[in-house]
């Protein structure tokens, strides 16, 4: 049993056994209960089915969560009581409140630029001849993960000193130019917002799917009754086909904006949060791990989990409206 348990084959094997023994638990103890009447059987299936998975989620979130909350009013080897002194710190200190700064202007900006790109490039590209090609054009970015869209835009920010080779595809253009160099991920406040640009490259496509698909939603006789009404191609934009639409934007909007105030991969891939790039993930990163501050980094784990929550619920109510609508 060591040697299994020593060996990633061994713990697979063993992991596999215990997934199969539960499950045949499981299903041994439903058929107990098939002699149960009715109103004690449904509650007892419900606890057995639905036990294990509430039971995983109470260990690996509930309880996570609490202690999360519990060490935010801790010192920083979550020995003694400080009380709000860490949240105070967190709004107060100058590099924490550049994070703040660079967090808001990151969910202002991505989840607006991404569903206004996504939005004109759906209709603009709906019913054309090209219509298919064009969609997985925009979509692609979508495969790829933060970290290797991270690497991706690194390399095309790249800078050198001047008079030296520039290996960066947008410096190598600006140097054929015969211009100087510009530092795209050194200078701030500017290096956020190009560090913004890749985020949108990567979600713009999630909003051109959605949206074109609600566009295709959009019933044929009030655009052609609109038509007929002499209503021009900017009167059905914003007149017929933005209301319409309207519940998948703010769908599109509150999801992005959800993944934007999560963001740590592309800000710690490209700049490692330096220069003034740091977002709130990357502050409670770097305050739990890298200076071993555990109070300061939970207290930046409730915030961000303060602003996340809202957002949360208002996508989950306007989707349930959503649904009634169809329904």
């Amino acid at each position: 049993m060591g040697f299994l348990l020593n060996t990633r084959v061994g713990q697979l094997i063993v992991a596999v056994v215990l997934f199969a023994a539960v499950v045949a638990a499981l299903l041994l103890i439903a058929k107990a209960t098939d002699g149960v009447r009715e109103r004690v059987r449904r509650p007892a299936m419900v606890a057995i089915f639905a036990g294990p998975a509430l039971l995983l989620l109470a260990l690996g979130l509930i309880y996570p969560f609490f202690r999360t909350v519990w060490m935010s009013f801790m010192d920083a080897r979550s020995q003694s009581y400080v009380g709000f002194a860490n949240y105070v710190d967190a709004l107060t200190v100058p590099s924490n409140l550049i994070g703040f700064r660079n967090t808001f202007l990151w969910v202002i900006l991505t989840p607006l630029l991404s569903t206004g790109i996504g939005l004109v490039y759906a209709v603009l590209i709906d019913k054309s001849r090209f219509e298919k090609v064009a969609k997985a054009m925009l979509f692609l970015p979508m495969a790829i993960s933060f970290v290797g869209a991270g690497i991706i835009w690194k390399f095309v920010y790249e800078y050198k000193g001047a008079g030296q080779q520039q290996i960066g595809a947008l410096n190598a253009v600006i140097d054929a130019l015969g211009l100087e160099p510009v530092r795209f991920l050194q200078d701030a406040p500017a290096n956020t917002i190009f560090l913004i640009l890749v985020l949108v490259w990567i979600e713009a496509g999630f909003a051109m799917v959605i949206l074109s698909a609600s566009i295709k939603a959009v019933p044929e006789d009030i655009i052609e009754a609109a038509r007929l009404d002499g209503a021009s191609p900017w009167q059905l934009f914003w007149r017929i086909t933005i209301p319409s639409i309207r519940p998948s934007l703010v769908v599109v909007l509150t999801t992005i904006s959800i993944a934007t105030l999560k963001i740590f991969d592309i800000t710690r891939t490209m700049t490692g949060a330096k220069f003034d790039t740091q977002v709130l993930a990357n502050l409670m990163y770097d305050q739990s791990f890298t200076f071993g501050n555990n109070g300061l980094g939970s207290a930046m784990a409730v915030f961000i989990f303060l602003l996340v929550v809202p957002l949360v619920i208002f996508n989950i109510r306007q989707m349930a409206k959503n649904r009634e609508v169809r329904g």
